[in-house]
């Protein structure tokens, strides 16, 4: 790839109105500035003038710090670096626990709950806690039910606590290399400030040339387990539902705007950066015949996109990306709180849901036996309606459809992550095996396409 950056090359939504993405030249402008700390388009997010190295987080996070938070003495901070994901880094900076306590260890990966055993050492500005290789939110991420269960002991216990000492956390996120093809970082910088006005995001502390800082979340990330708990999924199905139905755009800015589904000119947009020849050669043999060259996909897409707009699914302000460690459990408060907003936008209603469904199957060991089945799925939507609708008397007509509808949007989400895998193949420098994702997500579409795409078959009305 050259020295140019396509970011978004298309009119984007943002809850402000119609954004459109900047030209190359006021790129090339912007990026030439030499600024000092100061604020973003909105006057109460810091913008820090840095670039963190991706092999050096911590010692960027110092930096950080050293803007956002001057009071905070270094020798007494300490950095959790959660997994690198497969996207970006992110590392957590704990400042002072409960009772003049240092921290000095972090089980699990748990965000917002310290657990104090020692005095920390005061050398080059605290002491680095060891990686936790399954988490990239900064939660605990919990493989297993007794990991589970030894988390929220934890966070029980220290509940108190953690609601007075937030100011103590901060999150570090540091883009993955390239990653602004894919995403429009101003327009994510300002969909998380309006979904914190909703209460749908956490607070946003500062934004840096490379990544941004924000507020931590108590509780866990779920798992391919804890998805399931009916004490869990009803929240995450009432959450999505009042997400899509409260977050609105302000038309005061442009009163002829009205809210498009991103699906369509954000998928062309990530086939335009699949390159025709990979830079690695082995990659390049792996991809070829199957995903190349890349006209094949377009037109395959084109065809099923056909197929899901005629669909009529609502266009809603959706997260877009919901996989389970972008959702956080609080159990103390009931409560579940969604992350990591890089796609959120306007979209297809039943994309969102759909999306969702396929996460199930986990990030780091995919199994998409365990897609969820249909009588889950229908109490999910009947749970999702109630909410969304705003109404007790959902009838089973409303509930099969939103099935149909949710089913065959699954296949485009299959496909959208298929594409973006290919992009991430040739740029992203994270140890990752993006082909072989690319492959088990494009498998999986294929293998469902003809059960999911014959399910709209005579739909049943509800009786009035």
């Amino acid at each position: 790839m050259g020295t140019e950056t396509k970011l978004n090359c298309y009119s984007e939504n943002t809850a402000a109105g119609i954004i459109r993405a900047p030209t190359k030249s006021q790129q090339s402008c912007n990026n030439g500035k030499q600024q000092t700390s100061s604020v973003t388009s909105s006057s109460s997010v810091t913008f820090v003038p840095i670039h963190i190295d991706e092999n050096d987080v911590i010692e960027g996070a110092k930096q950080i710090i050293k803007s956002i938070r001057p009071t905070w003495n270094l020798n007494y901070v300490q950095y959790k670096k959660f997994t690198d994901g497969i996207t970006n880094k992110l590392v957590g900076c704990f400042y002072n626990l409960p009772d003049g306590c240092p921290i000095s260890s972090i089980a699990n990966g748990i965000n917002g709950v310290q657990i104090c055993s020692q005095e920390i050492s005061s050398h080059n500005g605290g002491g680095e806690i060891a990686n936790d290789d399954n988490n990239d939110s900064g939660n605990l991420s919990d493989p297993d039910a007794d990991t589970y269960a030894e988390s929220q002991t934890i966070q029980q216990n220290t509940n108190n606590t953690s609601e007075t000492k937030s100011n103590d956390v901060i999150l570090v996120r540091v883009y993955g290399n390239k990653t602004d093809l894919l995403i429009d970082r101003k327009a994510e910088t300002r969909n998380i400030m309006l979904l914190h006005r909703y209460g749908f995001a956490p607070t946003l502390y500062a934004t840096f040339k490379n990544g941004l800082v924000y507020d931590f979340v108590p509780g866990v990330t779920l798992n391919t387990e804890s998805v399931h708990l009916p004490e869990v999924w009803a929240l995450v199905a009432q959450r999505m539902a009042d997400m899509h139905r409260l977050v609105k755009p302000d038309w005061s800015r442009n009163a002829d705007a009205k809210p498009v589904a991103m699906l369509w000119k954000k998928s062309q947009s990530f086939f335009d950066l699949v390159p025709e020849r990979f830079s690695d050669a082995d990659k390049h043999k792996r991809l070829e015949g199957v995903f190349l060259p890349i006209k094949r996909m377009r037109d395959e897409f084109a065809e099923l996109y056909k197929r899901l707009e005629a669909l009529d699914s609502p266009v809603v302000f959706a997260h877009n990306d919901l996989l389970l460690g972008n959702v956080i459990y609080t159990e103390s408060r009931k409560t579940v709180t969604f992350i990591d907003y890089e796609y959120a936008d306007y979209n297809f209603q039943a994309f969102d849901i759909g999306n969702h469904f396929t996460e199930f199957a986990g990030v780091d060991t995919v199994d998409y036996t365990r897609y969820p089945s249909r009588d889950f799925q229908l109490k999910w939507l009947r749970v999702y309606l109630q909410s969304y609708l705003q109404k007790n008397d959902v009838c089973d007509a409303e509930v099969e459809r939103l099935f149909v509808q949710v089913n065959q949007f699954a296949l485009a989400a299959h496909f959208f992550w298929t594409i973006w895998s290919l992009i991430q193949a040739e740029h992203s420098t994270i140890d990752f095996d993006y082909v072989g994702y690319a492959f088990l997500r494009y498998n999986e579409y294929k293998a469902r396409k003809q059960e999911f795409l014959l399910l709209d078959g005579c739909l049943p009305k509800c009786k009035i």
